[in-house]
């Protein structure tokens, strides 16, 4: 009986032993495969999506240089990405930044705990918020900047900016131990670049001509067959953002798709009303703006709060564009700050109340009050400002010791498909 008691307590023993490792957790391959789908949409939105939403608000002579723009800068931030930048965001939960522990991506998990996901398929979806951020800028500086300085500034911004941010709210931060709620880059991604853009607009002046003997984009099918990919990519965008192939997922998709909707008729109205002409670039800009504004809130609120969320992001966006250029004077070309950047920030107050449970939202987190969230969410927006803002003066000033940061009148005349990369986008025979 002894002995058999002893062989009872051995197989106990050694069960219990065994029982962690039937409890680690199992990669949920239903989970990675919409992450990595999310992935490819995302990376969608900037080649092609951006590169030609962008490329046809230019002048013809120009659009090569849009489209290399946007290329250089997905493989520069994928290569930097993967060097430190996934590890400075997503590494340890520092205060201000981020640990080196996963360097050239190295000694990454097998499944990320909570997500499920293999932490390979985690930072790759990262990686596409990280090359879109900085090409996001490009728009604010078209036809009138030199290469290399849109590739220096691009890789060091990336570093200096986006990736304290990300840390800051995303990767365990003081902004997320404040509570901050940014679902998708509301703050993360369109305020900083937004901010950005504006301030590259002021230091690198306006283009020849601006704006009375601007000429209109050379392609506005162009610039709607972008808008249509960034419309379907930004599924991958904010769907992606729930981590999981989920109810969060399909409410945010929903949402943002209702959001995309009522910010292009709300431009389109706007529009119309100011000028009596609704036309293509307005439609497919406010839908764009409505993208934006509910990016920041769109798994955390009901569909219904999605078109609300689109009407006012396209009457705001649309007002903040006509201020920009036509009161202020200041030629941020395609937008930047006017629709993603105020967009951003609009969504992510509107979030404080909108994410309330008696509006169909998922609630506010620890503190539930709509006006301590309010508070938290302006905080954040505004040192997101503050070090966006500075960070880009800061770059621009001392990469104008190093290189030229704008063309010389002739190539800007000229245009700079042939002046910086000798070669046309259109061939006339």
């Amino acid at each position: 009986m002894r002995r058999l008691a002893l062989c009872g307590s051995t197989c106990f023993g050694l069960m219990m032993l065994a029982q962690p490792a039937l409890a680690a957790p199992v990669i949920d391959t239903g989970h990675t495969a919409w992450i990595l789908t999310a992935s490819a949409l995302v990376l969608f939105m900037t080649l092609p999506g951006l590169a030609l939403f962008y490329a046809g608000l230019v002048h013809a002579r120009n659009v090569l240089s849009v489209l290399m723009q946007c290329f250089a800068i997905c493989c520069v931030a994928s290569v930097l990405w993967a060097i430190c930048g996934y590890s400075l965001v997503f590494d340890g939960n520092g205060a201000l930044i981020g640990g080196l522990g996963k360097v050239f991506l190295s000694g990454l998990d097998a499944v990320r705990t909570p997500t499920l996901l293999p932490e390979s398929a985690f930072a790759l979806y990262q990686m596409t918020f990280a090359v879109i951020t900085p090409a996001l800028i490009i728009g604010a500086f078209p036809e009138r900047v030199t290469f290399p300085f849109v590739v220096l500034f691009s890789a060091l911004w990336l570093m200096l900016v986006y990736v304290p941010v990300a840390h800051w709210i995303w990767g365990g931060g003081w902004m997320f131990g404040l509570g901050v709620l940014d679902f998708a880059g509301g703050i993360v991604v369109h305020t900083t670049a937004g901010i950005a853009a504006l301030v590259l607009a002021v230091m690198i002046g306006k283009r020849r001509g601006f704006p009375a003997q601007m000429t209109p984009p050379h392609s506005p099918g162009m610039t709607m067959a972008g808008a249509g990919m960034l419309w379907v990519g930004w599924f991958g965008f904010n769907g992606g953002s729930a981590l999981a192939s989920d109810g969060s997922a399909a409410n945010a998709i929903l949402a943002t798709h209702l959001s995309a909707a009522a910010g292009a008729i709300a431009w389109t109205a706007a529009e119309w009303i100011k000028i009596r002409k609704p036309t293509s670039i307005g439609i497919v800009t406010g839908a764009v703006a409505g993208l934006a504004t509910i990016t920041p809130a769109a798994g955390m609120v009901a569909p219904g709060a999605g078109l609300l969320i689109g009407f006012a992001g396209g009457i705001v966006c649309f007002y903040a564009t006509l201020h920009v250029k036509q009161r202020l004077q200041i030629d941020d070309s395609l937008d930047v700050f006017a629709v993603h950047g105020v967009g951003g920030m609009l969504g992510s107050l509107l979030l404080a109340f909108f994410a309330l449970p008696e509006l169909g939202g998922v609630g506010l987190g620890e503190s539930g009050n709509v006006w301590t969230q309010l508070g938290v969410q302006t905080l954040a927006i505004v040192v997101t400002i503050l070090w966006s803002g500075a960070v880009t003066y800061g770059l621009t000033r001392a990469i104008g010791l190093l290189t030229p940061i704008r063309v010389d009148a002739e190539a800007e005349y000229e245009g700079l498909d042939i002046a910086s990369h000798g070669e046309r986008a259109y061939e006339y025979n």
